[in-house]
């Protein structure tokens, strides 16, 4: 008898090591960045961003996560101390080539001590599908996210939950075409994104969908925030009185700002300009964004800026 449970449990403990992880063996990101990149600086950049606002320092690179890569797609969760960000180690590389390098996704970096830690990938997939993620959207035990993945057809719209230090039990979560959902963020029963649906001004618009008995419905147009040109990228501050968006302004992307007054949005004001793009704010109203260093129209890398509240 006890032969028999002493086999039972060690077929377990067999099936348990074999079982198929969620996890990918950790991978330096450092690494697969080409040996002859050039780490832009302030100083070596031709078209630095231009802060319009006295509320904020002059932005600066925020180093504890940038390299010679390219950082994109910062995400601040209003209620836990982590930075998500886009990574990928060769803006050159082909998107098919990305998907397999190991390291092109979602990473985030924790604050511990008042000091962000190196960054970790965040692991969507098993080992040995392939998948490229991005547009992260977090908040408590939820992460939305865009996804091109293995066995899927174009651009899908997936979820994830957190179990401890590890995000699991992904799935396909769509919104309905004809909303056309691009980058979003949520704010209660509010979610904004922006998409180039008809119906707008031009180009991608702000929209607004409202929760109703757990769905996503009724499509609105922010038309006081949006242009005849490309509006989108939608951050929404905590206490849901500011949206933040990207919009172009003499030629490159800008960050624009709009309040909420007694319910109603405001038309935009701009906040950063040249090359500033996706903005967020941490929790002490911090504004950070993505910055692009570009050289005879060829975009060299990306790194994520800060401009500290004065």
């Amino acid at each position: 008898m006890k032969k028999k449970i002493f086999l039972i449990l060690f077929i377990v403990v067999l099936a348990i090591v074999a079982w198929p992880k969620e996890d990918i063996p950790a991978v330096d990101r450092h690494a697969k960045i080409p040996v002859d990149a050039i780490k832009m600086t302030p100083a070596t950049d031709w078209s630095p961003p231009i802060l319009h606002s006295n509320e904020f320092e002059k932005p600066v690179p925020f180093n504890a996560v940038n390299t010679a890569g390219a950082e994109d797609s910062p995400f601040f969760p209003s209620d836990a101390d982590e930075f998500y960000f886009f990574f990928t180690p060769d803006v050159s590389v082909p998107i098919e080539q990305q998907l397999t390098d190991e390291v092109t996704g979602i990473w985030m970096s924790k604050l511990v001590d008042e000091a962000w830690q190196e960054a970790t990938r965040v692991v969507l997939q098993k080992t040995g599908k392939l998948s490229l993620d991005g547009c992260e959207f977090v908040h408590g035990e939820m992460m939305l996210f865009c996804t091109a993945r293995e066995g899927y057809t174009g651009l899908h719209w997936g979820t994830a939950k957190r179990s401890g230090d590890s995000w699991r039990g992904w799935k396909v979560d769509d919104f309905p075409e004809e909303y056309g959902v691009g980058e979003l963020h949520m704010y209660e029963d509010e979610l904004y994104y922006h998409s180039d649906v008809e119906g707008g001004k031009g180009g991608t618009d702000i929209w607004m969908l409202s929760k109703v008995d757990g769905e996503w419905v009724n499509p609105v147009n922010i038309e006081v925030v949006n242009t005849p040109d490309n509006d989108g990228f939608p951050y929404i501050t905590p206490d849901g009185q500011e949206m933040w968006i990207n919009r172009w302004y003499s030629g490159t992307p800008a960050v624009f700002r709009s309040k909420r007054v007694d319910g109603v949005w405001q038309k935009p004001e701009l906040i950063v300009s040249q090359f500033a793009g996706e903005p967020t704010l941490d929790k002490e109203g911090n504004l950070y964004f993505v910055h692009h260093y570009y050289q005879n129209g060829v975009m060299l890398e990306a790194d994520i800026y800060v401009a500290y509240r004065r």
